[in-house]
């Protein structure tokens, strides 16, 4: 079979990686690559590190307001797709990577498997939500890494192709954690030692594109007691420019580039906390063992915060305050996100899709 994957921004390429591995053992596989992360520390390091196959094609989209670049990345697909002519098409999350390659696909009539499907935050405001939603109700393949996201679908009338395999970062995590601890020197190169930092990464445009967000977050961070490491997004970055932030970041807060996987993996596993508006942050915190602060009103990984290992405070300095000085979970962590063997399950449903259209009972 001759699948082509899609992808396009840092968590893509994590999840893609374990995934890859397994298609390749029995399938063709073409990879593109649209450039939405474009520059080296948010995009080839991980390829490099992950040990992704070089892209067969890099459509080159980079950044622009959300619907210039959908739809430059659904123009630029659509034209592999007609030269490649695949069986299948597999899209990774909710970017718009992930929405432009689901609907190229669609309206070429080429079935679409989505690797983390059924995830809802309920809030339409979030592009990303926005992208989960139609990326969903376009694909034939569902792949979802929890129960939750299961019951999502389901009450949306989606009941069709879905299938809880578990979540393909929790492969990832297993293959990475090890390689991370003998390779990386992150720790060092910061000058931290384990357990006595917090972690801290924004990037979502509900904090980043609002001043006073943005504010709130590093005067919170300055009352933290203890050093901070902020790996910070480019667009962080700018938008920490021109708002003034940048000059005047609290003593006890190390502004760092981007991070490769591997570094971030092991500088998030040492950390007393993380901070973080990124939902794959939660989840690889949780997977971690290490108490999450999400900067968001909301979550897709609700589990983490029934969980008790997670808990939202917003942009509200005060809020942040606290939970950094009295935030501990009280309970022992459940298996919640499978047990590593996710990208097996979706190699063996779409090998069995190709035998006339059977698919194994794993819902």
């Amino acid at each position: 079979m001759k699948i082509v994957s899609i992808v396009g921004a840092r968590p893509q390429f994590i999840k893609c990686a374990p995934v890859s591995r397994e298609l390749r053992r029995v399938h063709e596989e073409i990879l593109i690559h649209t450039g939405q992360h474009y520059d080296h520390g948010m995009s080839e390091v991980f390829f490099e590190e992950l040990g992704i196959p070089k892209p067969d094609y890099n459509l080159g989209i980079g950044s622009g307001t959300h619907g210039r670049q959908t739809g430059a990345m659904l123009g630029a697909i659509e034209d592999v797709l007609q030269k490649e002519e695949p069986d299948f098409v597999l899209v990774y999350g909710d970017t718009n990577s992930t929405l432009a390659g689901a609907l190229a696909a669609a309206k070429l009539h080429i079935p679409v498997a989505h690797v983390e499907a059924g995830l809802r935050s309920f809030d339409r405001r979030m592009p990303e939500e926005v992208n989960r939603v139609l990326t969903d109700h376009a694909s034939d393949l569902l792949f979802c890494p929890t129960e939750t996201a299961v019951r999502n679908l389901a009450a949306e009338g989606v009941t069709e192709g879905v299938f809880l395999v578990g979540d393909v970062m929790c492969d990832a995590m297993e293959y990475n954690c090890v390689i991370a601890e003998e390779r990386s020197r992150i720790l060092e190169d910061v000058g931290v030692e384990s357990g006595g930092y917090l972690v801290v990464t924004v990037h979502r445009p509900s904090n980043t594109d609002d001043r006073d967000n943005m504010a709130a977050i590093i005067g919170a961070l300055g009352e933290a007691g203890m050093p901070v490491v902020f790996p910070v997004h480019p667009r962080t970055r700018k938008y920490l420019g021109e708002y003034g932030l940048l000059e005047r970041m609290p003593e006890n807060v190390q502004v760092v580039e981007p991070l490769g996987y591997l570094d971030m993996l092991r500088l998030m596993a040492h950390a007393e906390k993380i901070l973080t508006d990124s939902g794959g942050v939660q989840k690889e915190a949780y997977m971690l063992g290490v108490p999450c602060i999400t900067l968001r009103e909301n979550t897709e990984w609700v589990e983490t915060v029934e969980a008790g290992w997670n808990v939202l405070v917003g942009a509200e300095r005060e809020s942040i305050i606290d939970a950094i000085r009295h935030f501990s979970p009280e309970s022992q962590q459940k298996e919640i996100f499978g047990s590593g063997n996710a990208s097996a399950l979706i190699g063996e449903i779409l090998t069995r899709r190709q035998d006339a259209g059977e698919t194994p009972n794993l819902s």
